[in-house]
């Protein structure tokens, strides 16, 4: 809520001044008609709108995370479908969630709204919670006079995103503690255990294998220089992330990964399906092509293809078909350039996109699967290597020693 100050005068012709919390200058208006106060003025006060200052301009104003914005979109959608106002339904949604986060947002929105902007302004108010994707699909739907239907495509959309991103995160993890756990076990052994052992052989005088000479000489180094291994890991890894910063650079890096073998087919389905999933939605709701694809663009992860659809958009804008445009960027699956083209001759463009959308999620979905699969043997067969040159370096010297006392 907002606060007001007031001026008012009261059933003996007092003047009275305080403030005042409402959602609009008209509600506090009509708040003090209900005291029994005439108001003369009603000015928002300076510290509310030094506040709404700082939550507009400042890097931490409130974001909503993808699993409530899912699940708002939906209550919303729902809500707006069953003939409910928009501020009831915005006033509904704020009460029932037990963040504050999330009822402050959606209180500040209705709040917007009852001043009379519309719900895709009042959204604006939060850019890091309701992103321009978000925004303009419900203004599209705000000027077609659809708002319901474009709301349940929404809803539809942020949940398909929501478990799309889950997938894609839980794939991660496993492999990523699989590697942990991987070196944790190697360093381990070779920092604790294999010194130990090595000390029976070293007063023996016998020549040590090679495979052990190796072992002791690897042991030795992580113990002397480990810490500072560590340290240069850490300082590269610090100095790469800034450099990431930096546009120039991070270009550069974009670039690369769109053509070194391993990570190109994942970083192009990655971007693609998102691409097709966004301009899906946009495009079913309305939003002209052209503006659709700027919009959609911006969800993209990698710079250089985000710079190569920006050409596109162009392109199309001066009157190339989508398919041809998005063909000349080199960076789309063909099964996604033929089913476009398809829609584009069939004048069935938007359900084409939804049923490309798709598509690209399948693929993604089974090639992180696949990428996942083969991960975890190649680990188990690293661990094992990694274990099996160990326990030899160790039984090695014991076979030489059973020999020479034989």
């Amino acid at each position: 809520m907002a606060a007001f100050d007031y001026v008012a005068l009261d059933a003996k012709g007092g003047q009275k001044k305080g403030t005042l919390e409402a959602d609009s200058s008209r509600q506090a208006r009509q708040l003090l008609r209900d005291m029994g106060l005439m108001p003369l003025s009603m000015d928002e006060s300076a510290k509310s709108l030094k506040n709404k200052s700082k939550s507009s301009i400042s890097f931490f104003s409130p974001s909503l995370s993808t699993s409530d914005l899912a699940l708002i979109t939906r209550q919303l959608s729902t809500l707006i479908q069953s003939s409910l106002p928009i501020e009831e339904a915005l006033t509904t949604v704020a009460q029932q969630s037990e963040d504050p986060k999330v009822s402050s947002i959606m209180s500040a929105v209705r709040s917007k709204v009852l001043e009379g902007h519309p719900l895709a302004s009042a959204m604006a108010e939060f850019p890091r919670a309701f992103d321009q994707l978000y925004r303009a699909t419900i203004s599209a739907g705000e000027h077609s006079g659809h708002l319901d239907l474009v709301m349940e495509r929404l809803a539809d959309h942020t949940e398909s995103s929501q478990e799309f991103s889950q997938t894609v995160k839980m794939a991660m993890i496993y492999p990523i503690i699989l590697l942990l756990m991987a070196v944790g076990v190697v360093v381990g052994l070779m920092t604790f255990v294999v010194p130990k052992i090595i000390k029976v052989f070293a007063g023996s005088g016998q020549e040590l294998p090679f495979l052990t000479r190796a072992l002791v000489s690897a042991s030795e180094f992580i113990g002397s220089y480990g810490f500072l291994v560590v340290i240069l890991l850490s300082a590269a890894t610090a100095a790469f992330i800034y450099a990431m910063q930096q546009k120039a650079f991070r270009m550069r890096v974009h670039k690369r990964m769109l053509h070194m073998p391993f990570f190109k087919k994942l970083v192009r389905g990655f971007n693609a399906a998102r691409y097709a999933s966004t301009l899906s939605i946009l495009s079913s709701s309305g939003v002209p092509l052209v503006e659709g694809m700027k919009i959609a663009s911006q969800v993209l992860s990698n710079d250089f293809m985000r710079l190569k659809l920006n050409e596109a958009t162009t392109r199309v804008s001066e009157g190339t078909s989508l398919n041809k445009a998005l063909a000349e960027s080199r960076y789309f699956p063909p099964m996604m350039l033929h089913m476009i083209a398809s829609g584009e001759a069939s004048g069935q463009l938007d359900s084409m996109l939804e049923r490309t959308a798709k598509h690209q999620e399948r693929d993604l979905k089974s090639l992180i699967t696949m990428i996942v699969g083969l991960f975890e043997p190649f680990m188990l067969v690293f661990m094992g290597v990694s274990v099996l040159m160990i326990v030899m370096a160790i039984l090695m010297p014991i076979i030489d020693m059973n020999d020479l006392v034989m």
